[in-house]
């Protein structure tokens, strides 16, 4: 990691990397972290997505020596909204109009409208601190389930729509001045020099092709987006070597697992079963438990536990079963390792910096990511030169 001004940012950077230090039973070592911005909060709506998508083309601007900047989600959550609403149309009610989506809706709606600074849109227009999105969802669904009624979008439906965004999330601005310069959101948005076609999406699934793209099977891809499968041993180097090499990671996955414990600052993906491998000083103890007590003292989180090895064949059987799900996306910013030697990934989280005693910030041990992994998002030039030849990439 290269030697930068000690900014807000790389203090909380740094502070991220030796919080868990501070965790009863784990004691982590920092591998690599990379500079990101400050934490920030989706609170009370489903736009994890934005929020770390975001984070990540923050810390892009970072990395590319652009400087610190605090980009608005709710600017591209609105355009996403407006997109869904057309797409729920056209297909007659069966399309996606929930909260939630994947990271090419950010860069479809980036280039469709461009971009602002939080300080020019934050998309609270309501009484409260913090965004809450749960009226605005009811109100929209039932707009757009009555236009699909009559068949007919007219002029007030679309003064409708817009007018309910400027209630909940406030006027769009037409030109902004920002550090002294006026701008469109378009003009800002040209002026970070960010092009969509140097991000690349890796996943891993047995049921299609290696080495091309395919539409994942996901609810929340309803822009049909295709990503680059890979044998699952590659896509994790491919994530380490990014990582290793001054980029961050934009990661979507399953949080819905036990072994989700953002409290703790962990999330790992135990190996009940392999009672020869327990570290504990009461092992005859532990011989005794059944499953269901084993279960119970692995999730106390208080010390590193044995985990399941995760084969393309156990990942691919959680993704069939359902039991993988499209839950969440965080942003993966360094590596560290726990008193065993076990890889974690130390990830940024958007529910604030109050509901963990870690900053907002969690350890994502290298079992539970090889599992629980959607995809993966990364600037292009984070591939090695091989993995750029083996997909076709320029």
């Amino acid at each position: 990691m290269k030697t930068k001004t000690m900014t807000l940012a790389a203090l909380l950077m740094a502070s991220a990397s030796l919080w868990a230090q501070k965790t009863d039973g784990y004691q982590f070592t920092t591998v690599v972290n990379q500079e990101v911005t400050p934490v920030k909060n989706q609170a009370a709506t489903g736009t994890c997505w934005c929020f770390a998508t975001t984070s990540f083309i923050e810390a892009e601007l970072l990395r590319m020596g652009k400087g610190e900047y605090d980009l608005s989600e709710m600017f591209i959550v609105r355009q996403k909204y407006m997109n869904q609403l057309n797409d729920n149309y056209l297909r007659r009610g069966r399309g996606n109009i929930g909260q939630g989506s994947i990271s090419p809706s950010w860069f479809t709606a980036f280039r469709q409208v461009g971009i602002v600074p939080e300080e020019a849109y934050t998309g609270i227009n309501y009484d409260s601190k913090t965004h809450n999105h749960t009226e605005l969802a009811s109100y929209m669904e039932a707009i757009a389930g009555q236009a699909v009624k009559l068949r007919h979008r007219s002029a007030e439906y679309q003064e409708l729509i817009n007018s309910l965004f400027d209630i909940y999330m406030g006027r769009l601005p037409e030109t902004f001045t920002y550090k002294g310069k006026e701008y469109t959101p378009k003009s800002f948005a040209e002026s970070l020099g960010i092009d969509e076609n140097n991000y690349v999406m890796l996943t891993s699934f047995t049921h299609k092709p290696y080495y091309e793209k395919f539409e994942l099977e996901i609810p929340d891809n309803w822009e049909h987006a295709k990503m680059y499968n890979l044998p699952l041993d590659e896509m994790m180097e491919a994530t380490d070597h990014a990582l290793m090499n001054g980029y961050t990671v934009a990661w979507d996955g399953d949080v819905s697992e036990r072994g989700f414990a953002y409290t703790h600052g962990v999330a790992i993906n135990p190996e009940v079963d392999k009672a020869d491998d327990y570290k504990d000083t009461d092992f005859a103890r532990w011989q005794k438990m059944d499953q269901k007590d084993r279960l119970a003292e692995v999730f106390k989180f208080e010390h590193p536990y044995p985990e399941v090895n995760v084969t393309p064949e156990v990942r691919q059987q959680g993704y069939e079963s359902f039991t993988t799900t499209d839950d969440h996306l965080m942003h993966l910013t360094g590596i560290a390792k726990d008193q065993n030697g076990t890889k974690y990934y130390i990830t940024k989280n958007s529910w604030g910096t109050e509901r963990n005693d870690f900053g907002g910030y969690l350890n994502m041990s290298e079992s539970f990511v090889r599992a629980k992994t959607i995809y993966v998002l990364m600037h292009k030039d984070a591939l090695t030169k091989e993995m750029k030849e083996k997909l076709g990439i320029k």
